[in-house]
């Protein structure tokens, strides 16, 4: 029987600073914006620890608007992570900055999804030890939760219409184009609209605000 792959698959996390009016932008009509920023650090701890907790390689906290937000700074200082600014630009941009944090295989996630678990980043982890290309989480709304990548392609950042429902047949159509091996895992929720705060509140109430 050939040795486990255990090699190292980092995990790149987009985060924002938990600032009222900055952070969780669509909900703060619903719930003010400092009930917001609260939900975005709450969001972004367990994310942090999610990953950590996964055991499968580095992690960086990828910061915006930078990476001095008191909440960073706490972080960095008990857990093992890293923090790195984010640059200025559109999401193509900060996504492919993100995938540069790592010079073999990587992990980029952000903070909205509270279903995605130790169990979800492992096995996108294995799934690039094996040799696919790409591994992706749908979200239920139309992206994507988790993207795996065994080195970095940029054409799968090029022509898509970031923010609306056909982000993910986008980055599908992508994919065929470059021929690469895609391996797709049945999609999860992320926290985006009210509908999905009522769902946070029944099944994390942990993050109840």
């Amino acid at each position: 029987m050939p040795p486990l792959n255990t090699s190292p698959v980092s995990i790149s996390i987009l985060a924002k600073a938990p600032i009222p009016g900055f952070a969780k932008a669509r909900l703060i009509p619903a719930i003010g914006a400092h009930a917001a920023a609260v939900l975005q650090e709450r969001l972004t701890e367990r994310t942090v620890a999610i990953a950590l907790a996964a055991g499968i390689g580095p992690v960086t906290l990828c910061c915006e608007p930078d990476a001095t937000h008191d909440t960073f700074l706490k972080m960095v200082a008990r857990m093992k992570i890293t923090l790195r600014p984010q640059p200025q630009g559109d999401i193509s941009t900060r996504m492919l900055a993100a995938v540069a944090t790592s010079a073999g295989p990587v992990l980029v996630i952000g903070t909205d999804c509270p279903a995605l678990t130790e169990a979800h980043l492992r096995s996108a982890a294995s799934a690039l030890r094996d040799g696919t290309d790409i591994v992706l989480i749908p979200s239920e709304a139309g992206g994507y939760v988790l993207l795996g990548m065994r080195k970095a392609q940029p054409a799968l950042f090029s022509n898509i219409a970031w923010g609306g429902s056909t982000v993910l047949a986008d980055t599908r159509a992508r994919i065929v184009e470059q021929r690469l091996m895609l391996v797709e895992r049945p999609p999860l929720w992320d926290v985006d609209t009210e509908i999905d705060l009522a769902r946070l509140e029944s099944e994390f109430p942990e993050l109840k605000l």
